[in-house]
C-alpha cells in the first residue's frame, strides 16, 4: 500500500486564550484573498489518536445515545479511525494575514493540534439544502449556528 506524507501548515491553539489557527511562516502567503470568507473548512490531525492501535478499530459501541448498538467507524465522527483526519467547518472571527493568525469561536480540537489544510467554505460547492440523516440523529440541529445552543452532552455516551 502506498504511504502518504502530510506536512502540517500550522497549529490549532485551543486554550483559555481562545481558539486560533496559527500558520507556520512559510504558509502565511497562502492566506492572500481569504479575508472575505465568513467560514472555512479545516483539515486537521487527531494527533492524540495517531497511534497504530487506534487505526485498526473499525467499529464503536453506541457512541450516540439514540444510535444503533454498534456502528462502523465511518458512520461516526470519532477521532479513532484508520487515518486520524478531521474536517471541521468554522466561522472566521478575524484574520491577521501579516502574522498568519485566524481567530475562530470554537473547534473540538485539542490545544496544539496539527493543522493540515484550510479551504474556503462556499455554499455553491459545500452546502446541501436537504441532507438525509438516520432517524437516531434526525433531531440534531440543521446548521452550525443552531448547534451553538444545542445540548450536545445529551447526545453522546462518552
Amino acid at each position: 500500500m502506498t504511504e502518504y506524507k502530510l506536512q502540517p501548515i500550522g497549529i490549532i491553539q485551543n486554550n483559555e486564550e481562545g481558539c486560533l489557527l496559527k500558520l507556520k511562516k512559510e504558509y502565511i502567503p497562502a492566506l492572500a484573498g481569504i479575508e472575505g470568507f465568513s467560514h472555512l473548512q479545516l483539515v486537521w490531525w487527531f494527533s492524540d489518536f495517531a497511534d497504530a492501535k487506534y487505526r485498526m478499530i473499525l467499529d464503536a459501541e453506541q457512541p450516540y445515545k439514540h444510535a444503533p448498538e454498534k456502528m462502523g467507524i465511518f458512520a461516526t465522527r470519532s477521532p479513532i479511525r484508520p487515518n486520524p483526519i478531521a474536517l471541521s467547518v468554522v466561522q472566521v472571527l478575524s484574520v491577521d494575514v501579516e502574522k498568519g493568525i485566524l481567530s475562530i469561536p470554537y473547534i473540538d480540537a485539542n490545544d496544539q493540534t496539527p493543522l493540515i489544510d484550510i479551504k474556503p467554505y462556499t455554499p455553491s460547492l459545500d452546502r446541501v439544502e436537504v441532507p438525509r440523516v438516520p432517524s437516531w440523529c434526525h433531531h440534531w440541529p440543521n446548521s452550525l449556528e443552531e448547534s451553538a445552543d444545542f445540548n450536545w452532552e445529551n447526545e453522546f455516551n462518552f
